[in-house]
């Protein structure tokens, strides 16, 4: 960078130099395109960076908790379901307990009943809950209607069980005078039929958790993008054709999170259905859940209700696999 004088074409007078009117700084072309940057130095700290060693030893005692609560117990399990554990005596028995499984007519019921159970569930839950939540996106008393919803799945299911048994009940149930009095129900309970005990545990369910899977696509709603659907409404779309074609593929990560959740919950789920039916009339409503509390704790049998549970898992975590995997699919392609 240099600085050039322009003076003015006047004589000097009494031996005075020219007058030097302005003064033009010139750039040179290599400092505009390589412009240099100041280096600030960092601060000094009084406190070091501490190492990796020493924040693995702050968690460690939170690792040791979470290995002793889940790790421990899953590996027991497994212990336990190939040998006969009974008071005072373990016993190996050459996988016993996974071998008599396919011939046993009970287990195969409970899978029966879990699969139609939990199918019935999601469908009524999903369907009721996002139509919920579509109503409720953008609606005046949006945030009142919102946190009245919530309160069924606010209650812990063993109370669910009791509020709806009594509600159930054929001498002084309302919703059985209810049902009763438009000629749906006979004189008998609805959990007192084996054709309609599995409806009764149902209704249950979509009941105290549809507000979850409603709060979830609510949330989901709030990231829709505005101006697909206005483009879409200016191009003539019904609200409908709005719906499938923009709101419900911006839902499907929230519906695959919602599904998940409502599915891995029913295949470990037995309080209110403990509480309703325990199982009956007969073993109507004895979902595999159910039946291995049965062989676990009622008949104490915990080699072979290990066996049960070790199986329930494996099947719980190959269907959460393949619902990820259909969900990828259905998601457009990056790049």
């Amino acid at each position: 960078m240099t600085n050039a004088s322009i003076t003015l074409a006047v004589p000097s007078q009494k031996g005075r130099p020219a007058l030097e009117l302005f003064r033009v700084r010139h750039i040179p072309d290599s400092v505009e395109s390589r412009p240099s940057s100041a280096v600030v130095a960092e601060p000094t700290s009084i406190n070091p960076p501490g190492s990796k060693r020493y924040y693995f030893l702050l968690m460690a005692p939170a690792i040791l908790v979470l290995a002793f609560i889940s790790i421990y117990p899953f590996f027991w399990m497994i212990y336990m379901s190939l040998h006969d554990v009974d008071i005072g005596k373990v016993e190996w028995n050459n996988f016993a307990n996974y071998l008599k499984l396919p011939s046993d007519t009970r287990f195969i019921m409970g899978w029966a009943l879990l699969v139609q159970y939990s199918a019935m569930c999601l469908f009524l839950q999903i369907v009721i809950g996002v139509f919920l939540a579509v109503a409720l996106n953008g609606s005046r008393f949006e945030k009142v209607l919102v946190t009245t919803l919530l309160m069924p799945m606010m209650m812990a299911p063993l109370v669910a069980g009791m509020v709806w048994y009594f509600l159930y009940n054929g001498t002084f149930g309302w919703y059985h005078w209810l049902l009763q009095s438009l000629g749906i129900l006979g004189p008998k309970s609805i959990l007192a039929s084996a054709n309609t005990a599995m409806i009764g545990i149902v209704l249950v369910d979509v009941w105290q958790w549809t507000p979850l899977i409603t709060l979830i696509t609510l949330a989901g709603l709030k990231r829709v993008p505005q101006d697909q659907l206005e483009a879409n409404m200016v191009d003539g779309a019904s609200p409908v054709r709005n719906f499938m074609s923009v709101t419900l593929p911006n839902l499907y990560p929230v519906l695959l999170i919602a599904i998940m959740l409502r599915f891995m919950d029913n295949f470990r789920f037995t309080d209110s259905i403990l509480v309703l039916t325990g199982g009956g009339p007969g073993n109507a409503t004895k979902i595999l859940p159910v039946y291995l509390f049965e062989v676990s704790f009622k008949f104490f049998k915990l080699g072979r209700g290990a066996a049960i549970a070790f199986i329930l898992l494996i099947v719980t975590i190959i269907l959460g696999m393949l619902l990820v995997r259909v969900f990828e699919r259905g998601q457009p392609k990056k790049g």
